[in-house]
């Protein structure tokens, strides 16, 4: 069994800590619910993720060394 969280195309997923994502929120002026949306079920969502959590997410980019993105975790 392959475990896909794990392939080297998979970026970084980690749960936000409460602390962070209020400062997160306050910086881009915006409520938990406006975040995009990731499934509960997305295999790459770190295993103590739970529905609520906010995800933030470190992707590779070209552009600037690195991309961070937050997702809301729903059933």
């Amino acid at each position: 069994m392959v475990d896909v969280s794990q392939h080297e195309l998979v970026p970084e997923h980690s749960v936000l800590e409460e602390e962070i994502l209020e400062d997160v929120l306050d910086e881009y002026d915006i409520d938990r619910t406006d975040l995009p949306k990731i499934k509960r079920t997305d295999k790459a969502l770190p295993d103590e993720a739970e529905v609520g959590d906010v995800i933030k997410i470190v992707r590779n980019s070209r552009t600037t060394d690195q991309a961070v993105v937050y997702r809301l975790v729903v059933e």
